[in-house]
């Protein structure tokens, strides 16, 4: 064990496996650690400079081209669409350049259709998570116009506009779409993405395998209402989140084609409908319907959880992975008397789509090809090994949603009420009450 030790300390440190780790001391541990940070600060700098780069190069062109003090602007509506399977989630983040954002400002600033994200009034109407999707994401906006404002509220403005959509998808990465755009009335010069959305409506994806979908249904019917989610969220105390109180309008389990619903592939979706959501709030409510539709769990878990009064604290559980989760349509009162404004770009987004709808079809089906062999072939060696054709059925594989709970399942289930628990909205407020005091005091030494 000494010799191992000696050799271990020989190489670098940021190449050791995990049982070679195991084995370093205190000391070891530590250079490791400042190791990672030095490399870390190391890779902030270098995103920094390109992200800084890429500005001053932007702006270069706009001051070359355009003085964005004599152009006209236009508060617009504009529909994006993008699949957020590869990103780091909506926001622009200090670490990390792929995010929805940083392209999407990438490309209207190298358009100059603005002249940066601070003067151009811009709000998101939704705040999408890490490998989150959306069908209609709607950002509001003041872009450069053809037209001086006086001219904005005519009909005729609308079809002779800057072509948005087309300028920005030329720019935009091919996962990433906007789709139309609206015209804000000048009446309403405040009008927010954000801040006036009506309805935000969410879809969660999922195969049919072998869950009890009544179940499901009937547990969905117990979150509709204005109810106290905490114990169905990720309470994000730190950022001043306080107050957990959500009103769902609308939740079902739906089938997505409906002539195919009777197939373990089958594929349904969780729709779910509310005016505002908890940071995790609907991954935390597929991850426990998973656990009814799986039999873990009865649907009269949902009123437990959110009996807060008699169940203060969270239940440790995992929530749904990200990848299936879609922001699928935000509604607005400016709807009633606008239309959203299409284009031909529309047909290229929409051929763009059907090409990687055929790429990854393929793939789906030479994936169900391969597996319907290997069972078939499964079900043969289960045949010849038992007797009794219950003990088959036993043995017969059907996990198409065990990769849809994130972490590592357990061999022997533990009921939820019988878990760890979370600490309490109390105690995550007193402990960050104690960190803010403490950094205030070293702030003043």
């Amino acid at each position: 064990m000494i010799m191992d030790k000696l050799v271990i300390k020989q190489r670098k440190v940021t190449d050791l496996s995990k049982e070679e780790l195991l084995n370093l001391d205190k000391n070891d541990l530590v250079e490791k650690i400042i190791q990672l940070q030095a490399h870390n600060l190391q890779l902030k700098n270098i995103l920094s400079k390109k992200e800084n780069n890429v500005t001053e190069s932007c702006t270069d062109i706009s001051k070359k081209q355009f003085d964005f003090k004599k152009a006209h602007f236009r508060r617009i509506l504009l529909r994006i669409l993008y699949f957020g399977w590869d990103y780091q989630g909506l926001a622009v983040q200090e670490d990390s350049t792929q995010t929805i954002e940083h392209y999407l400002f990438h490309a209207l600033t190298k358009s100059c259709l603005i002249e940066s994200r601070e003067t151009s009034q811009y709000h998101r109407c939704g705040r999408t998570d890490k490998g989150v999707s959306a069908f209609s994401q709607v950002i509001s906006i003041s872009l450069r116009s053809k037209h001086h404002p006086d001219e904005q509220n005519l009909e005729a403005s609308t079809s002779s506009e800057l072509p948005y959509c087309k300028i920005l998808n030329r720019l935009l990465p091919k996962d990433i779409h906007a789709v139309a755009w609206m015209p804000v009335p000048n009446d309403r010069p405040d009008f927010s993405a954000r801040f006036d959305c009506k309805r935000r409506q969410y879809k969660y994806y999922f195969p049919r395998s072998n869950l009890d979908l009544e179940k499901m249904k009937k547990a969905c019917t117990f979150l509709v209402g204005t109810k106290d989610f905490r114990n169905l969220c990720k309470m994000d105390v730190g950022n001043g989140v306080t107050e957990f109180y959500r009103e769902i309008l609308n939740v079902d389990i739906t089938p997505v084609e409906i002539n195919d619903t009777n197939k373990a592939t089958s594929m349904y979706c969780l729709l779910i409908e509310g005016n505002a959501f908890l940071w995790h709030q609907i991954r935390c409510i597929m991850g426990l319907l998973l656990l009814i539709g799986q039999g873990y769990e009865e649907p009269s878990i949902i009123t437990q959880l959110l009996d807060v009064e008699n169940n203060p604290r969270k239940p440790q559980y995992n929530m749904a992975l990200d990848v299936p989760l879609n922001l699928f349509h935000c509604s607005y009162d400016l709807e009633e008397n606008n239309q959203w404004i299409y284009s031909d770009e529309l047909r290229s987004v929409i051929a763009t789509l059907q090409g990687d709808w055929t790429i990854h079809s393929i793939k789906t089906t030479m994936i169900r090809d391969a597996l319907q062999h290997l069972e078939s072939e499964y079900n043969k060696y289960i045949e010849k090994r038992l007797e009794d054709k219950s003990k088959e059925e036993t043995n017969y594989v059907m996990a198409y949603t065990d990769c849809l709970l994130q972490g590592v399942k357990s061999k022997v289930y533990t009921p939820l009420m019988k878990r760890g628990t979370c600490s309490s909205l109390e105690e995550k407020i007193e402990y960050y009450k104690k960190k803010r005091k403490l950094n205030s005091s070293e702030i003043g030494k």
